[in-house]
């Protein structure tokens, strides 16, 4: 834990000294956690030290007393990477992550050497692509006051811990046989403590209802993804439900500096389906834009707090 405005939750896979390689920080999505990087962060700990967040109000971060919205997630990686990594990273976004590392190289360039987006949260190009009517209506759920709350509390009865992540592996992997046992036990171990924490629901709608509205601005979101300037390595699942690959291919289109990797038969979390593919490609990526070279780069000129690596007592900490 490290004190950032509140406690917050973050895994250290380990990796070379500071100055061998840019350090990777990698965001998850919504309603995930470090969990979602448990695959890829030791691979990329070979030649990068890694960091996995877990952002206000997911995981092992509570949401209590702050704001879960995209926005102040994006304000919270920032603080993370000047006062616990101390140097610039390459940050690596998944979903909602990749929506949240967005706004962190708009708002911050100085704090960005590269970005990794797996499956990010982007415009949908309707009518070209109509998004899945299941998501759709739940996202629909979440967006209505009361509506979104008493949804949320209803499920919460009615679904086991394991019910739940077995849900999202479902919505998640185009092959739910892909999942790592190991990964989803670990997964019911956190959703059962997370139950056991105040306001989690409420955490987990403000996060959905901030990331609807930036996808409802797509013109101002898009623009703001246009000025970003630092290397993007794009990669997505063409199997994805939730952000479909229509939409990677219109947003890599308007924005042909970006490089991509489109992964066929694989759905919205690459890094845990397919995490060997995924892991090739960022670390050839890296290496070929210089980032897994000796830093060149000064330290951040911040005030840090608790930057030991750290996990919890919890065995879901665990890598």
């Amino acid at each position: 834990m490290s004190d950032l405005g509140g406690p917050v939750h973050w895994v250290d896979f380990g990796g070379p000294r500071a100055d061998e390689g840019v350090p990777v920080v990698m965001v998850h999505g919504l309603g995930g956690s470090h969990l979602n990087w448990v695959a890829l962060g030791p691979a990329l700990a070979g030649r990068h030290h890694a960091y996995a967040i877990d952002l206000a109000g997911f995981g092992l971060t509570s949401g209590t007393n702050r704001s879960t919205t995209v926005q102040a997630n994006a304000e919270l990686v920032a603080r993370f990477v000047r006062e616990v990594v101390g140097r610039p990273v390459v940050l690596i976004g998944n979903s909602m992550g990749g929506m949240v590392s967005l706004l962190v190289t708009a708002a911050h360039p100085d704090l960005v050497e590269g970005l990794v987006l797996i499956d990010p949260s982007i415009p949908i190009p309707i009518p070209r692509q109509r998004p899945d009517f299941r998501i759709a209506a739940q996202f629909a759920l979440y967006a209505t006051p009361f509506v979104g709350e008493r949804y949320m509390t209803v499920m919460s009865k009615r679904v086991s811990d394991r019910q739940r992540v077995q849900s999202v592996v479902d919505l998640c992997f185009a092959d739910p046989a892909r999942a790592d046992p190991a990964v989803v036990d670990a997964g019911v171990e956190l959703a059962a403590h997370r139950r056991q924490t105040p306001g989690q629901e409420a955490a987990f709608l403000g996060a959905a209802r901030s990331l609807m509205k930036v996808l409802t601005a797509p013109g101002r979101y898009q623009s703001l993804i246009r000025g970003i300037d630092t290397p993007v390595l794009l990669v997505h699942g063409e199997l994805d439900r939730l952000v479909p690959v229509a939409a990677a291919r219109a947003i890599a289109a308007s924005n042909p500096r970006w490089e991509t990797e489109f992964l066929p038969g694989v759905g919205h979390t690459p890094q845990l389906e397919a995490h060997e593919a995924v892991h090739a490609r960022t670390a050839r990526w890296l290496a070929e834009h210089h980032l897994s070279d000796p830093i060149a780069t000064t330290p951040l000129a911040t005030t840090r707090h608790d930057s030991s690596p750290r996990t919890t007592d919890s065995p879901t900490a665990r890598p």
